[in-house]
């Protein structure tokens, strides 16, 4: 008789690699108050409390959560989480953002709960590594082999009108690690750190035939925008460029399974509009 593993103690799943991560980190989340959104069943809540933290579950269905002892709040990401501004130290938000069709807005909306110097860790299926990659080169899906591509068949997972008016769509908002990045930067994050979770077989088996070509694009297209930009200073292009080089050629992103990134809130969402530069003429420049 087969044993059912425990999603939380399953290398296959990213709950695994969660799970690992916080108790890697336990001593930095004990006593700490941590967003868990979505929640679905509230495994991440669980280690969380085991850990010592202060878990805050929440869920657009928090008829999901099956955690005794605790509650989750029924919350909906497009009308703003039902927190204080700057109350809480840190946010998990596994396997969310790749179902929120407002993911700028979304990220807006965790950098408000934040305090300063908060923590944000966001998992989403990795759309950049080479799997993907041809997978949507081949027919615009996730999996050629097993997924079609977004369709109103079985990208709608869930929609309970009774309950509320949103629908919990599937993988339609796929997000790869670029543009992750550059909302993670509008909304005031940067990545502190990116951690590795599992390899996608197919990704390795592709991975020696692109890496060349990807390498080579990635330091041309790098060395362009270094020469072209002149309305930036050398220093400027160099930090936000070498960054984006270094996220093209990453190997554990080009074969990873998920991405799994820790950002920390730099700044309130709202100041970094005030360091922007249009790359337009103004309006009524001629």
């Amino acid at each position: 008789m087969k044993v059912k593993v425990p999603y939380e103690d399953n290398p296959k799943s990213i709950k695994y690699y969660v799970k690992r991560y916080l108790h890697a980190h336990a001593a930095e989340y004990k006593g700490k108050d941590v967003l868990d959104f979505p929640a679905g069943n509230g495994i991440t809540s669980r280690i969380l409390k085991e850990i010592g933290a202060n878990p805050i579950p929440m869920d657009l269905f928090p008829e999901y959560f099956e955690i005794d002892g605790m509650e989750c709040t029924r919350a909906n990401i497009r009308e703003g989480l039902p927190v204080i501004h700057k109350s809480v130290d840190a946010l998990i938000c596994q396997e969310g953002i790749e179902h929120f069709s407002d993911q700028f807005g979304a990220l807006k909306e965790f950098n408000r709960v934040l305090k300063p110097g908060g923590i944000l860790l966001i998992t989403t299926p990795n759309y950049s590594n080479l799997h993907s990659r041809v997978s949507y080169l081949l027919n615009e899906s996730e999996r050629f082999n097993s997924i079609l591509p977004p369709n109103e068949l079985d990208s709608i997972w869930m929609s309970a009108q009774k309950i509320t008016d949103e629908i919990y769509f599937g993988h339609i908002f796929l997000i790869g690690i670029q543009k992750l990045r550059v909302l993670a930067r509008l909304s005031g994050f940067s990545i502190k750190k990116y951690h590795f979770t599992r390899v996608k077989s197919t990704s390795l088996f592709l991975f020696p035939f692109f890496y060349p070509f990807i390498l080579i694009t990635s330091w041309l297209a790098y060395r362009k925008h270094m020469r072209k930009k002149s309305d930036f200073d050398d220093a400027t292009k160099k930090k936000v460029y070498s960054e984006i080089y270094r996220l093209a050629i990453n190997p554990k992103i080009l074969i990873g399974g998920n991405l799994m990134v820790e950002f920390v809130k730099d700044m309130d969402a709202e100041k970094v509009s005030e360091q922007l530069r249009s790359t337009q003429k103004g309006f009524g420049v001629t």
